[in-house]
């Protein structure tokens, strides 16, 4: 349904300096499908899915959606064409709510925008997917100031959904809920893929819920793709150095499991993204780092039928 080809996000940040936040990531979805994209704070996971649907104009490569490539930088007209097809749930329900807008103005606004229904059937069909995600109707009137954090994150998820979009990008949707209203939201988007067809990209940092939620997993570091593949190829037996140190962050559910198991930090902080040379983004942190990972950039090699990582250890095999 969806591809990027060599897609880049750069930020010019002044005196000749540019903040590479994401740096040629080619990812194919299939329609139907939700891939999982997970990586460390900074990686670059959030400009991805918005440059993507157009909300960030692309500094080089490519989206295409189903057969068609995306203008590089969208415009108004643009972004009414293609908002019935592709929706975001944004990561902070603070900052991405209207504080002068009621909930009935926030999630019914895109039903407005498009013309396609009444006053009155916007108000029906709020107050059901109000419901849908854990709120009551009751709250149409209300204001966002008056709704906790989780509270304001299923208005968001509302808003992106009620338009029965076909791809949705879904920005940490359940990071700032509780942990029985994580399991609702996940149900619902699970009953949305089977019952609407709806396809997603979601980015979380929790490996065990994507794993759960996704159908494939992508992980990305410093702006770039290292390992893509079926969820539990990549989660049970990943192969590029920093998914395995990332899986074995992964906390074990069983207390008394977790407490035995030995925990191998990833070490150091992650390399400024600012005037990125060539070479693996991961070498100045990687165990088993080689000399030509430090100036040679690696290429995407197959270990498996769709399974891909992009490291020199797999090049010659």
């Amino acid at each position: 349904m969806i591809e990027t080809q060599d897609l880049k996000k750069h930020f010019q940040i002044g005196r000749g300096q540019t903040l590479h936040a994401v740096d040629g990531v080619s990812l194919k979805i299939q329609e139907n499908e939700i891939l999982g994209l997970v990586g460390e704070s900074g990686s670059g996971k959030s400009t991805f899915g918005k440059a993507l649907i157009g909300l960030h104009p692309l500094t080089a490569g490519s989206t295409i959606y189903n057969g068609e490539i995306l203008p590089r930088k969208f415009t108004a007209a643009d972004h009414l064409k293609y908002s019935k097809e592709l929706q975001m749930i944004f990561q902070d329900p603070y900052s991405s709510l209207n504080p002068r807008m009621t909930v009935l103005d926030i999630v019914g606004e895109g039903l407005l925008i498009r013309g396609e229904v009444s006053r009155n059937d916007v108000k029906d069909q709020v107050a059901v997917w109000l419901g849908k995600v854990g709120l009551n109707a009751d709250h149409m009137s209300r204001y966002p100031h008056e709704f906790s954090g989780g509270q304001r994150q299923r208005i968001g998820i509302a808003r992106a959904m009620i338009i029965q979009p076909r791809f949705v990008v879904c920005d940490e949707p359940i990071s700032a809920l509780d942990v029985s209203v994580q399991a609702q939201v996940v149900n619902l988007l699970e009953e949305l893929k089977h019952d609407l067809g709806l396809t997603m990209l979601f980015i979380a940092h929790d490996l065990s819920m994507v794993r759960y939620v996704s159908d494939r997993m992508a992980v990305m570091y410093l702006g770039s793709l290292v390992e893509s593949g079926p969820s539990d190829a990549v989660f049970f037996h990943p192969q590029h150095p920093y998914t395995q140190l990332l899986v074995e962050s992964n906390p074990e559910p069983d207390p008394a499991s977790e407490r035995l198991r030995r925990h191998i930090p990833i070490a150091g902080e992650i390399t400024s993204p600012i005037n990125l040379g060539p070479g693996c983004r991961f070498a100045d942190r990687c165990p088993k780092v080689m000399s030509q990972c430090r100036t040679v950039t690696p290429k995407t090699t197959f270990i498996a039928d769709n399974h891909t990582v992009n490291c020199h250890l797999f090049e010659s095999t």
